[in-house]
């Protein structure tokens, strides 16, 4: 790699780490052109000339938020063991939702979710996979825990994902919306209940 091209990559990463907190908070449509100018202190033509478009810059800061948000919850569960210890990671987490600073203006897959289901293709298209991924690694947790004869054997991978996903979203939302951590810490005790009644 020559160094325009190495300085050119930093530079988009420069612009992805800034704006993405911005898109987060802001969401799609509410995030201006001036709102990423002021955040990166760059030009329209700086910004434009390693972005083609502000959708672009979009899809890259959704890639940079979920990635902190995985990249969190797999340090975590790498440092346990079991793996009900690993699922405990998700209400844990999400129950510290105003003092971690990439889940502060919300989970970027709910924030996404909810402006580019019907407005912007190619994001819903990012938030579906997202949401996927997921999906696909808390059912390979909990078909884990079965095998290793730690989660109950009738325990049902797919909808039990679906529930833990579906209480954390929830709660978040009620949370994000009302400023209070009441229910948010309701439904976390919920959910760590049901992970524990998981043990045989």
């Amino acid at each position: 790699m020559n160094k325009s091209e190495s300085k050119a990559d930093r530079t988009k990463q420069y612009i992805v780490e800034k704006t993405a907190p911005v898109f987060n908070l802001k969401g799609y449509a509410g995030t201006s052109i001036n709102d990423l100018m002021n955040a990166t202190g760059l030009s329209r033509g700086s910004i434009y000339g390693n972005f083609e478009s502000k959708d672009e810059v979009a899809l890259a800061a959704f890639d940079y938020n979920f990635g902190k948000v995985v990249a969190y919850i797999r340090q975590k569960t790498i440092a346990r063991t079991g793996c009900i210890d690993k699922l405990l990671v998700y209400p844990e987490t999400y129950r510290n939702l105003f003092t971690l600073p990439f889940l502060e203006a919300g989970c970027p897959l709910l924030n996404t979710s909810a402006e580019a289901d019907d407005t912007h293709p190619l994001l819903r298209e990012k938030a579906v996979k997202a949401l996927k991924l997921w999906q696909t690694s808390v059912e390979l947790m909990i078909k884990k825990g079965i095998e290793t004869k730690e989660i109950n054997p009738c325990t049902n991978a797919a909808e039990f994902a679906a529930i833990l996903m579906s209480l954390v979203e929830g709660a978040v939302m009620q949370a994000k919306l009302t400023g209070q951590l009441t229910e948010l810490n309701f439904s976390m005790n919920f959910l760590e209940n049901m992970i524990k009644n998981l043990k045989i």
